[in-house]
């Protein structure tokens, strides 16, 4: 779970007025009726198109974009169609979750939280905590989970690393998870530095569906300086992976419960580990937000 840097920008539109003539001249009175003069046709302006609406920047979206060094991602084929029929499922189950209006507190998967072994083992702390939420297995090997993950002293990769397991996508999260939990159909989500609203809303279904049937989310947070940052960590840059398992139901799903792998971490490990929950709650747009740049694996 490094604060190492690594480091990120978008435009706007403007449109023109409309504007109208058109040019008479009377007939001129007099003894004798005349003709009167020709009157020139209006000529109509062009119309200029509507001015479209631009998402506003997410804090610390330019420094993301001015600092990002991740090369273009790329999802296989089979990702897509897994992708697209994930999202046509979440799409409709959520419209369940949205008319119960259950009034029950947060549902959860049930993650089981282990601590980070290193200042840089959230990773593989994250793919433990995200596969027990569905098999309920407690302590397993963080070692072994960085080894799977190709973890190195700068952690573990979002994207553009081929782990050893048969056909290997890039996303080293996505692809453990899925060769521990066969049938699990994890894709990984990538989201630009400044979520639009249509993310936030997918994001939303995607925790929906994922808790309701017992599966967690790894989320790959890049924290930076004046932007959200999760509940205890610093105003600085920290790239960081956690395990989301659960929605708050009375809002569908507008608040999120997130595992913390900093969250019992002594201060001699990670020095500001002390103000980290092992557990959190935090807004589901707002830790969107925090993984723009970046993304998840659901």
């Amino acid at each position: 779970m490094p604060a190492s840097a690594f480091l990120l920008r978008t435009a706007a539109l403007t449109a023109a007025a409309l504007l109208a003539a058109a040019a008479a001249a009377p007939a001129a009175l007099a003894a004798e009726p005349v003709a009167p003069e020709p009157v020139a046709e209006p000529v109509a302006e062009p119309v200029a198109a509507e001015p479209m609406a631009v998402e506003p920047l997410a804090p610390g979206a330019s420094y993301k974009a001015a600092h990002d060094t991740l090369g273009p991602q790329r999802l296989t084929p089979a990702q897509r169609r897994l992708s697209a029929a994930k999202q046509a499922e979440a799409s409709s189950a959520y419209d369940g979750v949205r008319a119960q209006a259950a009034l029950a507190g947060y549902k959860l998967s049930g993650g089981l939280h282990q601590s980070q072994k290193t200042s840089y083992w959230c990773g593989p702390a994250t793919l433990v905590i995200t596969q027990s939420a569905h098999d309920e297995v407690a302590g397993r090997s963080q070692q072994d989970a960085a080894t799977l993950l190709k973890t190195t002293g700068n952690g573990t990769a979002w994207y553009g690393i081929n782990i050893n397991v048969p056909s290997p996508t890039g996303y080293p999260m996505a692809d453990a998870l899925n060769h521990r939990l066969p049938g699990a159909g994890y894709v990984p989500k990538a989201l630009p530095y400044t979520p639009t609203a249509t993310d936030k809303a997918n994001f939303r279904q995607h925790i929906t569906h994922n808790t309701d049937n017992d599966y967690a989310i790894a989320g790959n947070a890049w924290e930076v300086p004046g932007g959200p940052h999760l509940v205890g960590h610093p105003n600085i840059e920290i790239f960081h992976w956690v395990a989301i398992d659960g929605y708050n139901t009375d809002t569908a799903a507008g608040q999120v419960n997130y595992l913390d792998p900093v969250g019992g971490v002594s201060t001699s490990v990670i020095s500001w580990a002390g103000s980290v929950p092992k557990s959190a709650h935090i807004s589901s747009d707002t830790i969107t937000t925090i993984m723009g740049g970046r993304g998840y694996v659901w």
